[in-house]
């Protein structure tokens, strides 16, 4: 677990973090305060992201992140209370247990999770960087995962194309913006210790059990390991780092056979 930062490299910004009631959301939101950034949080969840809110001395705005509607009311009024848009993290997603295998996942759960997971982050992206281009300045972050990077035997069909498309959506928007001063990256974490994770165990042992032997390290991420990445990602630190790729995965994209 990381520790919390010597130096604040985001007073005075204004963030935006979808999801922020749990996971790899919440940790984000405190390390964001932390650094000195106004956090927005957003949550489809309104006890949890209200909860979020108030630890962290931030904004609470409810948000269905597939509502078009909803999304660019959110970055409103991130604007309107605090007079930027500097940082988006995009990081709102689901994971159902009936995104299975192609053979068996139905038509509405790849339409919900693909709405939930690639579409949020298109409607997010299309109203933050309006604001980012105005200010000649912004960090998009958006939340995509390894499994866009490799393949898996034990399927999650929609949730691994919805990532992909993350992934290309994200370069695409890092290279358009590029010379409005305006970043877009994808973070990729690989397995956290969330609880989508430990429902996960609690549901199917078998099948988590099959993932974290594919860790080098023999352990799954913390959600603040992930939120300190973007912490990096959304300041300054990373002003070269553009259109990326950024894996947190604890070597798992990398490793051919893991460590006995």
């Amino acid at each position: 677990m990381t520790d919390q930062p010597q130096c604040r490299r985001l007073p005075g910004r204004t963030a935006v973090v979808t999801g922020a009631g749990s996971g790899i959301g919440l940790a984000t939101a405190r390390r964001l305060a932390a650094e000195g950034a106004r956090v927005v949080c957003a949550d489809v969840d309104e006890k949890a992201g209200r909860a979020a809110a108030e630890e962290t001395g931030g904004l609470f705005v409810p948000v269905d992140v597939t509502d078009e509607g909803q999304v660019e009311a959110l970055f409103r009024t991130a604007h309107e209370t605090y007079g930027s848009v500097d940082v988006a993290f995009n990081n709102a997603g689901i994971s159902p247990p009936e995104d299975d295998s192609v053979l068996t996942t139905d038509l509405d759960t790849w339409r919900r999770v693909q709405e939930t997971n690639l579409t949020s982050v298109f409607l997010c992206c299309k109203h933050a960087i309006p604001y980012m281009r105005r200010q000649r300045r912004g960090s998009v972050i958006n939340t995509a995962s390894f499994v866009a990077r490799v393949g898996a035997a034990t399927s999650q069909i929609s949730y691994t194309a919805s990532k992909g498309g993350v992934l290309a959506l994200s370069r695409e928007l890092g290279v358009q913006f590029a010379r409005e001063g305006i970043r877009v990256n994808a973070l990729c974490p690989g397995p956290v210790n969330t609880p989508l994770l430990k429902e996960l165990f609690a549901k199917d042992p078998e099948r988590a059990a099959r993932r974290l032997v594919h860790v080098p390290g023999g352990r799954f991420a913390e959600p603040e390991e992930i939120a300190a990445a973007v912490a990096f990602l959304a300041s300054d630190d990373s002003s070269f780092v553009n259109a990326a790729e950024f894996l947190v995965d604890g070597g798992i994209a990398g490793a051919y056979v893991t460590p006995l």
